[in-house]
């Protein structure tokens, strides 16, 4: 059913009748496994480093990775599923950093900071099809339209942290019925799409953004001690087994090639 969010092809024609590859993946289930992964990563290894050494210097730490993520991904010439979850993975840690910079050192409410960010990722949003005409990420085939693409995915990390602290901490539900509220929300833009004919692109950045909280509020259930309702099992520990997986994963997708789009 996620395959149906996006629209198969590989290659598109530019505005000077060039080909040029296309420089994100194919959304099949392996997407979603290694985005669902990834963003639980973000969370637990911001919480890690933020609380095994100094915060400035772990933000700056997150900031740095996240800068070299991004040029080695604009340095390769296509989809690279190597370059491509690396950048993700360093998103999820810098977009959580970000997110929860505005509550810990400024004391902005969760209520706020998701406003905040809900507001940053529309105008993103607005200005990408104002300047490229589409959201579709299977247009993302030169270097401004990757830039709109990362812009987003980052404003959707940053969103869906505030988000997911929001009904954790703020609504009181905590981290496990968190889980069980964003795995219920994230099926409504399949239904929609499957059973109720809505638009593709919007449904697949709905679920793109549900992805965040809901990977967050399990790494956060299962890191954070348990007189905060988590298992304690430390966000070190979470984050050592999430980058084995996701290596995994996206060493399958190196080498078998099942995410890369064709014509």
């Amino acid at each position: 059913m996620w395959h149906a969010l996006g629209v198969s092809t590989s290659l598109r024609l530019s505005g000077d009748n060039s080909v040029r590859a296309l420089r994100v993946p194919e959304i099949t289930a392996f997407f979603w496994i290694a985005k669902g992964l990834s963003t639980a990563l973000g969370e637990s290894t911001s919480d890690y480093l933020v609380n095994s050494m100094s915060p400035i210097l772990a933000v700056l730490l997150g900031f740095v990775a996240f800068m070299v993520s991004l040029a080695v991904q604009f340095a390769m010439r296509r989809y690279n599923p190597w370059s491509y979850w690396f950048a993700v993975a360093m998103v999820g840690v810098f977009g959580t950093m970000a997110a929860d910079v505005l509550h810990v050192g400024f004391g902005v409410p969760y209520v706020l900071s998701s406003l905040l960010y809900g507001i940053v990722l529309l105008a993103v949003y607005v200005l990408w099809y104002r300047v490229e005409r589409t959201l579709s990420i299977h247009s993302i085939d030169r270097p401004r339209r990757e830039l709109f693409y990362w812009a987003a995915v980052v404003a959707t990390f940053a969103l869906g942290t505030a988000v997911g602290d929001l009904t954790a901490v703020t609504l009181h539900l905590g981290y496990f019925w968190s889980i069980v509220l964003f795995a219920a929300v994230i099926t409504v833009p399949a239904a929609g799409y499957r059973w109720w004919g809505w638009n593709p692109i919007f449904c697949f950045w709905f679920a793109y953004v549900m992805t965040r909280p809901l990977g967050a509020s399990v790494a956060d259930w299962l890191g954070k001690p348990a007189d905060v309702g988590g298992l304690g099992l430390g966000g070190g520990p979470v984050s050592a087994a999430l980058a084995v997986l996701i290596a995994a994963v996206v060493a399958y997708l190196a080498i078998t090639r099942v995410d890369v789009q064709r014509r």
